[in-house]
């Protein structure tokens, strides 16, 4: 039966550096409210890092926000 037992012999194994810059990059995205369908969705930032793009879930509104200096520390946002 697997997950039965634990082991508290073995060492603890340890994540990869590399596993880790992973997730941290996969998980850059903002919270986006789109008022149009009153709908909450997660916006992705681009391969490039350069700005987040997204769409509404339900009639697809895109939206884009810039990533650059002078931006904002916020991470949530309402698309009218």
């Amino acid at each position: 039966m697997t997950g039965q037992h634990l082991d508290l012999c073995s060492p603890v194994p340890t994540p990869s550096t590399m596993a880790a810059d992973n997730r941290r990059e996969s998980s850059r995205y903002l919270g986006v409210q789109f008022a149009c369908c009153d709908v909450y969705s997660r916006v992705y930032a681009n391969r490039e890092g350069t700005e987040y793009i997204g769409h509404c879930p339900r009639c697809a509104k895109r939206v884009r926000f810039g990533i650059g200096p002078g931006g904002s520390d916020a991470r949530f946002f309402i698309a009218q």
